[in-house]
């Protein structure tokens, strides 16, 4: 820093004092009623401010916490019961290969001709052409149960309301493509 800096310093504080002056001056200058008028504008203005930006936001907050609070409840028991399954599911053996693929094969010929299954290692590879929605979640959990296989990709596409083409790629349990 140079000298110069607490020269302007003590300018800036004493053009302050200066305009605090003037102001003591004109607010002494005022009649009674005007004083009055200007502390009532003041005070409803201060109130106003302390409102907005300390009041209102902290109202908000309190009025929305219950709504927040059951969102949350509700997210964390899905999260519960998601967690609950997962540790089921690690929980079940593996099945052998032959009995993965004999699973995926009849879960496909319940399905009919719109699916076909084709066996890749431990991957399988479902082709669908007009399945309905009901058709695929059967077929879906009756994979997950039977075979142990589990979609780790998927590209549907919907033909009509609830009759989807495409196809899914299936992992099988460890131990199931060998």
């Amino acid at each position: 820093m140079n000298a110069a800096a607490p020269t302007e310093a003590h300018a800036g504080l004493a053009t302050l004092r200066d305009a605090w002056r003037g102001l003591a001056l004109r607010w002494a200058a005022l009649a009674p009623r005007d004083r009055k008028l200007l502390t009532l504008g003041g005070g409803v203005l201060g109130a106003f401010l302390v409102w907005t930006l300390a009041v209102a936001p902290a109202w908000h907050t309190l009025r929305s916490t219950p709504a927040q609070r059951e969102v949350l409840e509700v997210q964390l028991q899905q999260m519960q019961a998601q967690a609950a399954e997962a540790g089921a599911l690690r929980a079940v053996a593996p099945v052998p290969a032959e009995q993965a693929r004999a699973a995926l094969t009849a879960a496909t010929e319940r399905l009919g001709t719109p699916g076909k299954i084709s066996l890749q290692g431990d991957r399988a590879v479902l082709t669908l052409k007009g399945v309905s929605r009901a058709q695929l979640a059967a077929w879906l959990a009756e994979a997950r149960a039977g075979a142990r296989a589990r979609v780790v990709e998927a590209n549907l596409t919907q033909s009509g309301p609830g009759i989807y083409d495409g196809s899914l790629t299936l992992g099988l349990a460890p131990g199931a493509g060998r």
